[in-house]
């Protein structure tokens, strides 16, 4: 985005639908100057109906059918809020999010998609599963088939409602659990099944169905869904050790609180996809209901609708009145999957069963995840025509700067210049640079003092400052220290007095809270705006009385080396500047970066010397230690805690861009086996390193354990002169 245009207006959308989802890809391709973009959903992925039969049949791994919008939205230049919107307050435009402050909004756009989830039948709340939404039913099934594999349950299904996504569903079901054992699947319904097909497709469908051992139930009474069965009234219990409702769209129920006008539940738009209560809020999908032209809730009016809401959402941000309208097709194709590798179309009043015709499907659907599984190569700016000597080449070895630690000057370069800050002046200065704060004797206390700021790596700025506040109070707590206050520095990137309030009340809502949980208080700070967000902190914090700061100096021979949390955050991020990291990966890696490590580390207390491990890497932070310990020490590399997904990243040749100066300045240092790249990843808001008594060691990580905080021994001190052996 052409980062000299202020950002003046919100653009957020709700739910990673396939509106959305094809809205964010056309976005990235042209953003539109000054908006800035949000998408909230629940998930990291969104899985793709048309693909869901095929899964639920074994034909399609579960990663063929995600839509990852972490990609996505790192291609759209916008933040991925992982978290589940459950009101809007159209009064003041803000949306509710479960677990952080209100998102605020200019312009809206809705597309949540249903859910199938019955809301009065006993018993389905706690027994049940909805088909929609679809990504936890995948999941549910994907454990069930497991499970029905081992012979742990029986392979008894009943699936609740008998339309075509029913019968469709029950026929994968029963083909992909017929190989591994004697499957009963029993469709139920309170009416006629198949009445939304043609009659011929019907006809198909129920044959299809009894010549694979399928039992239809039709005009019953369910009265109960019990943990292994399904209760019809006049019936015997029908056996059933996963239930699945498939039977009607129903709408999200936080709608009903909006004061929107709505359909039965569902958002009343108009021919421009805006609601007709309130021009500021779009909607699309299922959630959606069209009062110019009402039509069935299916995928391809989604599809169709994105360009449409595309324009009119870029209309609404230029101060302009939408201009397209969406007018959708009275019929549409329906290609119906028949569990095995076959299908019927189904059109109006004609349904038609030939060889190739899933084939087709297939066909059809792959090209549409195509879209987000390559999604296209925008072309980087040119390069100027003259630049100074050695301009070009310092391009070339570092394409890209990396946010968070990744963006640190190199180690090597800060050892030399931080030759001439030692001045050893104050007899009250405790440590001078080189540990991982300073401290201060004041009035017969210590306090240890710190700064630190990162370049923003999410667009997020609530998580951000979350994972920047636990980053830099990682320096107190490596001395053993309490916090005490912190100071905030704020760079914005250019925008309007309005978004600045609103980006400051996210970052001051994450830094107090953080700050608050370990008893530290906010004093101030200063801001400033700048071409991209970076988030400081200087924080203090108290030493208990009586004791010393632990600091990189104590480190003993025969010591162990404990190491709290997991490595990789570097590569992955690094990864995902590129467009490559997986969005699962990426969100348990941020989720591992904003939880606060107080409690792992406060099981370290009695260690003879400790650091955090950040943008130095492990080697850099550990050769540190050994340097002002006068020792060495010898790691096992099967030990070190990784990041899921960190070593795949590494093997196929991502690096941060701080990676090839912590490998110069660490590697000479290291012997033994060769070295895992790993252990030169810059790391931000790491875990901690901890030389302890052997006796300590086993005690911590036996706490650490008992707590669930990822931790090992990874080696020992050893008495040699400084240097790393690798075992």
């Amino acid at each position: 985005m052409n980062t000299e245009v202020p950002l003046t207006r919100d653009l957020v959308l709700i739910g990673g639908g396939h509106a959305h989802a094809l809205v964010l890809r056309k976005w990235g391709m042209n953003p539109l100057p000054g908006a800035r973009l949000t998408l909230i959903d629940p998930n990291p992925k969104a899985p793709y109906t048309g693909m869901l039969p095929g899964h639920i049949a074994g034909h399609y791994p579960r990663g063929d059918l995600d839509i990852d919008l972490g990609r996505l939205a790192r291609f759209a230049g916008a933040r991925l809020v992982v978290g589940r919107a459950c009101g809007i307050d159209p009064a003041t435009r803000r949306v509710m999010v479960e677990g952080r402050p209100d998102i605020a909004y200019d312009v809206l756009s809705i597309d949540i998609g249903i859910t199938s989830a019955p809301r009065t039948l006993a018993g389905f709340g706690d027994h049940g599963i909805a088909a929609k939404p679809l990504g936890p039913f995948a999941d549910r099934w994907q454990r069930f088939t497991e499970d029905a594999k081992s012979g742990s349950v029986a392979p008894d299904c009943a699936i609740l409602g008998a339309g075509v996504a029913g019968v469709e569903l029950a026929l994968a079901m029963q083909h992909r659990l017929s190989p591994h054992a004697r499957p009963r699947v029993h469709v139920i319904d309170t009416g006629q099944a198949l009445t939304g097909v043609a009659p011929r497709t019907a006809r198909i469908l129920r044959q299809q169905m009894r010549k694979a051992g399928i039992a239809l139930i039709e005009h019953a009474n369910i009265v109960e869904v019990t943990r292994n069965s399904v209760e019809i009234e006049g019936r015997t219990s029908i056996s059933s050790q996963l239930t699945v409702a498939a039977a009607g769209a129903r709408p999200w129920p936080w709608l009903q609180e909006t004061g929107l006008n709505l359909e039965n539940g569902f958002i009343t738009v108009d021919p421009h996809l805006r609601s007709t209560s309130d021009a500021s809020i779009f909607a699309a999908g299922d959630c959606a209901h069209l009062s110019h032209a009402p039509r069935p809730k299916a995928g391809v009016y989604a599809v169709r609708a994105a360009p449409i809401l595309h324009d009119n959402l870029r209309d609404a941000l230029m101060g302009q009145s939408p201009r397209a309208s969406f007018q959708p097709q009275q019929r549409y194709l329906k290609l119906v999957s028949l569990g095995r590798k076959a299908a019927i179309a189904d059109r109006g009043a004609l349904g038609v069963y030939l060889p190739g015709l899933w084939r087709w499907k297939d066909h059809i659907d792959q090209k549409f995840m195509g879209k987000f599984r390559h999604l296209p190569v925008m072309s980087p700016p040119a390069h100027p025509a003259q630049m100074a000597e050695g301009a070009a080449q310092e391009m070339t070895d570092h394409p890209m700067i990396c946010g968070g630690c990744g963006a640190k000057v190199g180690p090597k370069a800060l050892e030399s210049a931080l030759i001439h800050a030692r001045t050893g002046a104050r007899d009250d200065v405790l440590i001078r640079p080189g540990d991982d704060a300073g401290g201060l004797r004041i009035g017969g206390r210590i306090q240890v003092l710190t700064t630190d700021h990162l370049r923003a790596f999410t667009a997020d700025p609530w998580l951000m400052a979350r994972i920047a506040a636990i980053h830099a109070l990682g320096d107190i707590w490596a001395m053993g220290a309490a916090p005490q206050a912190a100071l905030v520095n704020i760079v914005l990137p250019r925008m309007s007095d309005r978004l600045q309030a609103r980006t400051l009340g996210e970052i001051m809502a994450a830094t107090g809270q953080v700050m608050a949980a370990t008893g530290a208080e906010v004093i101030g700070g200063h801001t400033t705006q700048g071409a991209e967000l970076m988030l400081g902190y200087t924080v203090t914090g108290l030493v208990p009385e009586g004791r010393q700061p632990i600091g990189i100096g104590g480190a003993r021979p025969g010591d162990h080396l404990v190491l709290t949390g997991a490595l990789g955050s570097g590569v992955i991020l690094a990864a995902d500047m590129a467009g490559k990291a997986d969005g699962d990966i990426l969100r348990a890696t941020l989720d591992h970066m904003s939880t606060s490590p107080e409690k792992a580390v406060q099981t370290l207390s009695g260690a003879h010397a400790m650091t955090d491990v950040t943008g130095f890497g492990l080697a850099g932070h550990l050769l540190a230690m050994c340097r002002a310990s006068g020792v060495a020490a010898e790691i096992e590399m099967a030990q070190i805690p990784r990041l899921d997904g960190a070593d795949a990243l590494i093997a196929a040749g991502h690096r941060s861009s701080l990676f090839p100066a912590n490998k110069a300045h660490a590697a000479p240092h290291l012997v033994g086996d060769t070295p895992n790249d790993i252990l030169f990843d810059p790391q931000t808001a790491g875990g901690f390193l901890a030389a302890l008594a052997p006796e300590d060691a086993q005690t911590a990580l036996a706490q650490l354990a008992h707590m669930g905080q990822p931790a090992a021994r990874i080696g020992i001190v050893t008495e040699a002169a400084p240097g790393i052996t690798l075992r």
